[in-house]
């Protein structure tokens, strides 16, 4: 059973939220300042949920959270005030708080929170289970993964790190080809010497070769002084070219005669300058139909293509997500960037099911935008993107033919009081006044199931009943699912508390009062 801790100076607001809650079959715990709070919790308390008045005689509702937060980390806290203001909401989710709730209460929205807040709570008491995955020391060229796809890289930067030949890298953006030519460079004869990489699609055409060659002093318009270009900066060394694709057709022609002749001019000089260079070229683009194309030089694209490491997209080796996580917690703790250092089992899967179209770099951007939002040392589902979240799924019913000759199928009746309805065809149809609501439970013959959501199926249920001027709504529908679970069960009244969410002593009142 979910306990809540209610925390208020107002003895009024106590009973009431105590009222509200407890109907819900929730466990409920006061406490009459913030003080007397904070005992309950170092005393061994650990309630699913604390919802704390933020103005209290002694210590207030801020003050409260940041003790109960340092007691511990994990708790569910929802702060309660009659004044809005932007301080309040910015202190209260800096120090921790889940959410922050509006005096006067909305009943509905109460219990929303609330719910939302416990299913936190579980969250947080499963992510207790999560053991690390990885060995961070092991990875050091910050390449993470155990699957075939990756293991096949590895041979290949194995075989070609000795040697000084030209690699060509491809793959989609976003899947780490840096990290592969830095980790080439470590492997390599010339781990001493400088790496310098290159983004030629973020330089402009009339300046990328005064960036890659450089230029004499007045060779153009701004050239006040002499400027030295990457290839002689990383002389003995490697260059990475990323994405090389973008590459003007007139600069090609220079990296070319560099990987030929292993010699550059400046921009506006006459001298021929010898360099000692190591080419890695990266692409997210199919560079064998721009050659097809004439977009990309072809003897250029035969030079670059000594060797070539394709690198897997995220959403091939799945496998890898955990580890990658994990490795991408440990770094921005070490980085003191975040203090995350788990991830709950429903948010893992879910980190594991999404598609990644921007592959690693978009992981990573997830992982530390979760963990900065995340209010405990574990991300919950809670704390990843709408995007990522899996959409709840609809539920399914079987709907019948409407075959003259098909028999009718049998109906489940819920009495309602004076009011009825006919559940046809994915809708709920009033029929004349009587005690029942026919819900099909099976159907013969059947076709494809028809989605139908539960939110439009209680829409519909509650404008009947309100059009009826029924003033008992839940009073009428707790008293009908008491029944089905009491039925369901054999009269085994624990395990049907157990399905409705409440406790058997609540149970057992509910069925007295039914019964008077």
């Amino acid at each position: 059973m979910s306990t809540i801790l209610i925390v208020d100076d107002d003895e009024e607001i106590r009973y009431s939220l105590g009222r509200v809650l407890g109907s819900r079959g929730y466990q409920i715990e006061t406490a009459g300042s913030g003080e007397e709070g904070i005992d309950k919790i170092k005393a061994g308390l650990k309630p699913d949920l604390i919802m704390c008045d933020v103005r209290m005689g002694g210590i207030s509702g801020i003050e409260t959270l940041q003790h109960m937060r340092s007691a511990s980390s994990s708790l569910q806290i929802v702060l309660m005030t009659a004044f809005g203001t932007a301080q309040t909401a910015i202190e209260a989710m800096k120090f921790g708080a889940y959410d922050y709730i509006m005096k006067p209460f909305d009943v509905d929205k109460v219990i929303e929170i609330a719910e939302k807040a416990i299913s936190s709570s579980k969250d947080m008491k499963s992510a207790n289970k999560y053991e690390k995955k990885v060995n961070y020391d092991d990875y050091k060229e910050g390449i993470v993964g155990n699957s075939p796809a990756m293991q096949e890289v590895f041979k290949v930067i194995g075989q070609v790190a000795a040697s000084d030949a030209t690699v060509l890298v491809t793959g989609e953006s976003g899947t780490g080809k840096e990290l592969i030519a830095k980790c080439i460079n470590q492997h390599s004869l010339r781990s001493g010497g400088p790496f310098v990489a290159v983004n030629c699609a973020a330089i402009p055409d009339n300046l990328i070769e005064s960036e890659l060659f450089g230029h004499e002093k007045g060779s153009f318009t701004g050239a006040t002084t002499q400027r030295i270009g990457r290839f002689e900066q990383c002389d003995r060394g490697t260059i990475f070219l990323d994405e090389i694709g973008d590459m003007a057709l007139a600069t090609q022609t220079k990296i070319l005669r560099v990987l030929q002749e292993g010699e550059i001019q400046r921009v506006g000089s006459t001298e021929t300058i010898k360099v000692d260079v190591r080419v890695i070229a990266a692409t997210n683009k199919d560079l064998e139909k721009m050659v097809e194309e004439k977009d990309f030089r072809e003897d250029l694209y035969y030079r670059l293509n000594v060797f070539r490491i394709r690198v897997p997209a995220l959403k091939e080796r799945k496998e890898d997500i955990p580890d990658i996580v994990d490795f991408m917690l440990q770094n921005l703790v070490k980085e003191r960037k975040a203090r995350v250092t788990r991830v709950s089992p429903d948010a893992l899967n879910a980190l594991v099911s999404y598609a990644w179209p921007g592959n690693v770099r978009e992981l990573g951007n997830v992982v530390y935008r979760s963990a900065v939002v995340a209010q405990g040392d574990a991300i919950l589902m809670k704390d990843l993107p709408d995007t990522v979240r899996p959409a709840i799924a609809e539920v399914q019913v079987p709907v019948a033919t409407a075959a003259a000759a098909a028999p009718e199928a049998p109906v489940a009746k819920i009495e309602l009081g004076d009011t009825s309805a006919r559940f046809q065809d994915g809708t709920i149809e009033t029929a004349a006044p009587a005690e029942t609501v026919a819900v099909p439970v099976t159907a013969v013959p059947l076709v494809e199931p028809m989605p139908v959501s539960l939110p439009a199926i209680y829409d519909k249920l509650y404008h009947e009943l309100r059009e009826r001027q029924e003033m008992r709504i839940l009073t009428l529908i707790e008293r009908q699912m008491i029944e089905r679970a009491i039925a369901e069960t054999g009269g085994n009244q624990a395990r049907a508390a157990e399905i409705l969410g409440i406790t058997r002593n609540t149970l057992k009142k509910r069925l007295d009062e039914y019964s008077g």
